[in-house]
């Protein structure tokens, strides 16, 4: 991270009972990032999320903003704010009165927050019009963006989403996706986001958090999130792959299962290397396998049966059926389809340079 931590979390453990939700969390949130924390449902993140806005306390630990302590400041005295799945707009009242809601809580005199909610409006790319208009007569994408300016109506350090978009059709969720990037890079924000959804994360962060039973499996970009996971479950967790157990030789190679290994010499250069009895798990993405002629090679090579075919889209995905019983996916644009038919014995083969080594405890 380059800019200095505003939100920073020491060792933070909270339990219910006999139950512990979260187990020693440290996490560096910087001034102006996007951080998503990502995970499968039990993992802890919605558990974080009550923690870092005030609505929990810590059964151990320390949470810091910038140079104050908070892990017991009430939620009400923080300056952050929560943009929750629900939304909790007051359905018949005006957009208006919904943004000025937390600046008539504190005092704020009614002309003021008539021109704030405006020109929240605005950095909303809602018409001035809808002021008067009743959050009843909104659309969903509508008032998401009401629920994104009331939150912003006093200014907060952080903005906290749990799962905003989860509720939204397909197509207003992407276009809120990027809407949303766009509004962090407008107004500088911290914003701390949770999804179950790897897409919103890929398309929004500046990092990813990925969380498993109450830890912080692995935290980075999503290039690093996607190509370099530290582990077979962020792999597997971040969309289709293809995972092959190696182990090392005694000669200082690599013995695949189910896969073929022709790297002459390439391992070293390549941080493919284990020693002898170390095992690792070899992992390549389904868009970097091809379908290989039958008198071509690649430094990865496996054999099998095709046994399907997806349409995705624009993509075309492909279920191949290895020796050993295992199943491999590739993944294709619709312009590079698979000539041949459902049942063919195919060779598929990849790059060193697409691969990425799991290394075992």
């Amino acid at each position: 991270m380059g800019a200095d931590p505003v939100l920073r979390l020491k060792n933070v453990v909270k339990r219910f009972g006999d139950f512990t939700a979260l187990h020693g969390i440290d996490l560096d949130i910087a001034d102006g990032e996007f951080l998503t924390i990502v995970g499968p449902s039990g993992s802890g993140k919605t558990t974080l999320i009550r923690l870092l806005v005030g609505m929990e306390s810590p059964s151990e630990g320390e949470i810091w903003l910038d140079e104050r302590r908070i892990d017991r400041v009430p939620a009400n005295q923080r300056p952050t704010c929560m943009v929750f799945q629900s939304l909790a707009l007051f359905p018949h009242r005006s957009v208006g009165q919904n943004i000025e809601f937390p600046l008539k809580i504190r005092g704020v005199p009614a002309a003021d927050r008539a021109r704030r909610a405006k020109e929240l409006l605005e950095l909303l790319r809602l018409p001035e019009s809808y002021y008067d208009k009743h959050i009843a007569e909104c659309s969903g994408g509508e008032k998401q963006r009401v629920a994104l300016a009331r939150a912003l109506a006093f200014d907060p350090e952080i903005l906290f989403f749990d799962e905003p978009l989860s509720a939204l059709d397909y197509r207003l969720r992407k276009t809120l996706e990027k809407e949303l990037k766009d509004l962090h890079a407008r107004t500088g924000k911290t914003f701390v986001y949770i999804t179950h959804s790897l897409e919103e994360a890929m398309v929004m962060s500046d990092r990813i958090a990925i969380m498993r039973q109450g830890r912080l499996e692995q935290i980075a970009d999503s290039d690093g999130i996607y190509g370099r996971p530290v582990s077979r479950f962020v792999a597997e967790f971040m969309g289709e792959v293809n995972l092959f157990r190696l182990e090392g030789t005694a000669q200082g190679g690599l013995h695949g299962h189910g896969v073929e290994i022709h790297m002459n010499g390439q391992a070293d250069e390549a941080g493919l290397t284990l020693a002898q009895g170390e095992h690792g798990t070899l992992m390549v993405r389904p868009e970097f396998v091809r379908f290989l002629k039958p008198s071509e090679t690649n430094d990865f090579v496996v054999r099998g049966i095709l046994r399907d075919e997806y349409a995705l889209g624009s993509r075309l995905q492909y279920d191949i059926e290895a020796a050993d019983g295992s199943h491999l996916t590739v993944e294709k644009l619709r312009e590079d389809r698979y000539s041949g038919n459902i049942g063919d014995e195919v060779l598929l083969g990849w790059d060193v340079g697409h691969t990425h080594l799991i290394r075992e405890d």
